[in-house]
């Protein structure tokens, strides 16, 4: 029987976090909700380590591409105008581009999560991944207002604090991919796990 006490969870602080100063609020909120931090590291990301990250299927990058035009329509941008197309499958490579790059464009901290529900707790503590939508009192809605139209515009990914696994095959994956053969340490947690 899986031990939902022990689930496990990524979450990478993105550079607009880490810039920010945020690396220990985010743990703190973390923490504050009886979540342990299981492993931990500071990290300058390669091109080829984020590109790994990000999927690279057709069916990816266009959901990624039709996202965006309903954010363009929404707002009554014309994406030829904006980005010189309209083809979902061209706007989600330009995207995902924007994402490498974003996210390689200072220190990123990996940290893997461990509680009851982590991947729920985390995705609840986080808030949803557009900051703008984000309640107040979730980490995206007290630090970020960015939104996709303004992203777009600026040819640039959403800066949204932090990336959390959205499903525990998610986590599993990523932090194999994350971390690889480094240590998931085990502890027990001063009147919590007692």
């Amino acid at each position: 029987m899986k031990e939902i006490k022990e689930e496990k969870t990524l979450v990478i602080i993105k550079p607009d976090g880490v810039q920010k100063g945020l690396i220990g609020e985010v743990i703190k909120r973390f923490e504050q909700r009886d979540l342990k931090i299981v492993a931990l590291e500071m990290f300058e990301p390669t091109k080829e380590l984020i590109d790994g990250h990000y999927p690279k299927d057709k069916a990816w990058k266009e959901r990624l591409g039709h996202k965006t035009l309903v954010t363009y329509e929404k707002y009554g941008i014309d994406p030829i105008e904006s980005v010189g197309t309209k083809e979902p499958l061209e706007l989600g490579e330009m995207i995902r581009g924007w994402l490498i790059n974003y996210m390689t464009s200072a220190p990123l901290v990996r940290i893997v999560v461990q509680g009851v529900h982590a991947v729920d707790m985390v995705r609840k503590i986080a808030g949803p991944t557009i900051p703008y939508l984000a309640d107040m009192g979730t980490i995206r809605g007290d630090f970020s207002a960015d939104s996709p139209a303004v992203a777009n515009a600026e040819q640039r990914a959403v800066a949204n604090i932090l990336h959390a696994s959205e499903t525990a095959a998610e986590a599993e994956h990523e932090i194999k991919y994350w971390f690889g053969d480094q240590p998931i340490y085990s502890y027990k947690r001063y009147g919590v796990d007692e």
